[in-house]
């Protein structure tokens, strides 16, 4: 069984009641349940966390070498200024999805870029919590293609 960690980053706790017309009114509990439920049938074991500080999330990805198999990341604003995350994720060499909620690309000009992007496997974003199982789906495939499934 593949094990995923999926990372949400600032503000991702307040999904549900955050700026409801852009991120929608499913609770962040709400996806980690839909992740945890969706990974089984993909006969994957995730796990979720979240923090609003940095260095804790780079904690994680760095804890994560040698235990999970794969990650997702969605790393809120920290996407557009963090090179720390960035070095992090390249640092444990694993598969990581990018995932957003909203369309960043169609926003505000500052969310375009992503740091995050040149050292993940690839980014899903504008599908809503729907993103996350997607990511997951893709994971399931690219592990196994890479036969670490």
């Amino acid at each position: 069984m593949a094990k995923i960690l999926v990372l949400n980053g600032p503000n991702l706790n307040l999904l549900g009641t955050r700026q409801p017309e852009i991120y929608g009114s499913t609770t962040l509990a709400m996806v980690e349940t839909a992740c945890v439920d969706h990974g089984k049938t993909l006969d994957m074991a995730v796990t979720c966390f979240q923090s609003n500080h940095e260095g804790v999330l780079i904690d994680a990805i760095h804890d994560a070498k040698g235990i999970q198999d794969a990650l997702i990341l969605n790393a809120g604003a920290f996407t557009h200024t963090s090179v720390a995350l960035m070095d992090a994720i390249s640092s444990v060499e694993l598969p990581l999805v990018e995932v957003h909620l909203s369309n960043i690309h169609a926003r505000e000009e500052f969310r375009h870029k992503s740091f995050i992007a040149p050292v993940a496997l690839g980014q899903i974003c504008g599908f809503g919590p729907q993103s996350y199982l997607l990511a997951l789906d893709a994971l399931a495939l690219h592990l196994t293609a890479a036969g670490r499934r």
